[in-house]
């Protein structure tokens, strides 16, 4: 209810001076409203599009994160923590500077690569040296990567006026100038990438038991680890390619939905998603009425619940621990 709630709000409210009751007037169907232009160039152009982004983005940040957390065993497991999100930018950034990239397909790859080369290269570090990977060493690693990542696209849009003056509330992560093309071109990615998040569940719930246990259930545990990197770089990757870098929202959704979801991987997957929805949409209307007319980012209001959210995480004496059963 609270996302229907959500969605509503999302389309009827705005940073401009439209009155809520002229949107309800054209959805209802008035003559009037459906003949006034502007009105619904907001609506259909610009509202509603960007309603279905938030949904996308919400919920496939919120599994992502939660995939994450499950296969690491780390509750600070996060895509912007980790750098996914940074080196999804990058390679948006890169491919739009140097290759001429418009396309939303064009958008998808590049991120996509982006996010695999990050997720890759934080692995690789946290094990130098054949250590385990633990949730100190993941944090650091993705933190130094992350701000190399960033440091290296605030360099290119510098360098490139014209990327910048274009993408420049992108890379800060919003979602005001989405457009239903790029929605669109982005929904089958991001719907296999949760589909398969649904199908992976039950197998990763499997590893917590160990590797052996795992194998005698018949599962394959460097297959499963596979799939899910591959499923959160996807994920990730759509997300940043249509919205931007939007941090904090992996972590806070997997807290949320342990918490209301209990142990249950599949039960986690589902309630992150939609927990993940619901905080998204309530950032990007938050968004458009606390400065008007003028918009804040939604990147900005959620660090703004992340920071102090993370602080009380990493306090938790649960930190260590992530147990989960089938």
């Amino acid at each position: 209810m609270l996302a229907i709630a959500l969605v509503t709000s999302s389309i009827l409210v705005g940073s401009g001076d439209i009155p809520s009751g002229r949107v309800i007037d054209y959805v209802l169907g008035d003559a009037a409203a459906r003949a006034d232009s502007h009105l619904q160039m907001v609506i259909t152009t610009l509202r509603v599009p960007r309603t279905l982004a938030a949904v996308l983005v919400g919920c496939a940040l919120g599994v992502a994160g939660t995939l994450l957390q499950s296969a690491t065993r780390n509750p600070l497991a996060e895509t912007g923590l980790l750098g996914v999100n940074a080196g999804a930018a990058l390679g948006v950034v890169l491919g739009i500077a140097y290759a001429g990239v418009e396309s939303g397909y064009g958008y998808l790859v590049w991120a996509f690569a982006g996010a695999a080369v990050a997720s890759a290269l934080v692995l690789m570090i946290a094990r130098v040296g054949g250590a385990l990977v633990s949730p100190l060493r993941l944090v650091l690693a993705g933190a130094a990567l992350g701000a190399t990542f960033r440091g290296l696209t605030g360099s290119i849009l510098l360098r490139q006026a014209n990327s910048y003056d274009q993408y420049r509330f992108w890379v800060l992560g919003s979602l005001s100038g989405v457009d239903m093309s790029l929605t669109l071109r982005m929904l089958p990615a991001i719907g296999i990438g949760l589909l398969t998040a649904v199908l992976v569940a039950r197998p990763l719930s499997a590893l917590h038991l160990g590797d052996d246990a795992a194998r005698a259930l018949g599962h394959r545990p460097g297959l499963v680890r596979v799939v899910v990197a591959v499923v959160v770089t996807l994920l990730a990757g759509a997300a940043v390619a249509l919205a931007g870098p939007i941090a904090f929202l992996g972590l806070l959704a997997p807290y949320l939905a342990r918490a209301v979801a209990g142990p249950r991987m599949l039960a986690q997957v589902v309630v992150s998603g939609m927990a993940g929805i619901v905080l998204l949409l309530a950032a990007d209307v938050l968004g458009r009425v606390v400065i008007r007319p003028y918009e804040a980012p939604v990147s900005v209001l959620l660090a703004i619940v992340g920071g102090p959210a993370l602080v009380l995480i990493a306090r938790s004496r649960r930190l260590m621990t992530l147990r989960t059963e089938a």
